[in-house]
Parts: structure tokens; C-alpha cells; sequence
């Protein structure tokens, strides 16, 4: 018990200090790179090392992209359901 205590708090320290945050965005960059790295430590050492604080900006733009790729997929797949609808006609 006294261990599942010392994870959790160490579970919270790691979140109150931004690191599950900091990783979890750069697992999911990597998840949606295109082309997979030769080597994904290297990856994760690149933008873990490499990163300065970030700009707000630069988040705002990263979220809207995101957004953005989400409403295209949306609007391929309405376009394609209103094709076939036009074809029944």
C-alpha cells in the first residue's frame, strides 16, 4: 500500500510539473508522423531535448490544424455520400 501511495504522489508530481503533458505530446506526434523514424528514441530525444517553451501561437495553430484535418475528413466523406446519392438519381 505504502508503494501504491509513493506512485501516485509521484503520478501527481508528474502531472503538476507538466511532464505527463510534455511526453504525451510528443508520443502523439510521433504516432502521427507519416514516416515512422529508423529510430523512435531518437525521435523522442530530439523533441524532448530540443524543445524551448513553447510559443502559445504555435500551439493555437498546431490545435487549429488539427481541427481543420478533422473537418476535412468530415466533409470528404459527406461529399462522397452525397455522390453516390446523385448517382441514384
Amino acid at each position: 500500500q505504502a508503494a501504491d501511495s509513493k506512485r501516485e504522489q509521484f503520478r501527481r508530481y508528474l502531472e503538476k510539473s507538466g511532464v505527463l503533458d510534455t511526453l504525451t505530446k510528443v508520443l502523439v506526434a510521433l504516432y502521427e508522423e507519416p514516416e515512422k523514424p529508423n529510430s523512435a528514441l531518437d525521435f523522442l530525444k530530439h523533441h524532448l531535448g530540443a524543445s524551448a517553451p513553447e510559443n502559445p501561437e504555435i500551439e493555437a495553430l498546431r490545435l487549429e490544424v488539427a481541427e481543420m484535418k478533422e473537418k476535412y475528413e468530415a466533409v470528404l466523406e459527406e461529399n462522397k455520400k452525397l455522390k453516390t446519392k446523385v448517382k441514384l438519381y
